[in-house]
């Protein structure tokens, strides 16, 4: 996905589509992700503890999706939006070997805060839902 970086709030339709981003699930990105925001639980990068705690693999933390449903968002606001809340729910698990589907629509816009409903999708189902508040700096007049 490309950065707008001239996007502005006067820009954004209720109802808008965000462009889909696809996220290569890999073994990689799934434990540096998970060794990057300290969160040294063996189901994130031991694949045998992961099995043997009733998982088919190590698999995404919270974390890593939280900041991956953010950065979908930042990345089509662009550079002059900040994020306010991100509320998600996880549901099916990221596991390696698959894809992340993310996808978002405008459902409000208010007082120069744009709420964007998110979903990203795995072959598994839902992975990641709920909604982000991202707020656009005021445009500078002449």
């Amino acid at each position: 996905m490309t950065v707008l970086a001239g996007r502005s709030y006067a820009d954004v339709v209720v109802g808008e589509a965000l462009p889909e981003l696809a996220i290569p699930l890999t073994r990689t990105l799934i434990v540096a992700t998970a060794i990057a925001t300290r969160d040294f639980q063996d189901v994130h990068h031991d694949p045998s503890l992961a099995q043997e705690r009733g998982s088919k693999d190590v698999f995404m933390n919270i974390l890593t999706s939280n900041g991956l449903v953010g950065r979908y968002v930042t990345d089509w606001a662009g550079s002059a939006s900040t994020l306010r809340r991100i509320a998600i729910r996880l549901g099916a698990p990221n596991y390696p070997g698959d894809t992340m589907t993310m996808t978002g629509e405008v459902v409000s816009k208010e007082d120069g805060v744009v709420v964007v409903k998110v979903q990203g999708a795995n072959s598994l189902g839902n992975h990641a839902s709920g909604t982000v508040a991202v707020a656009f700096k005021e445009e500078e007049r002449l």
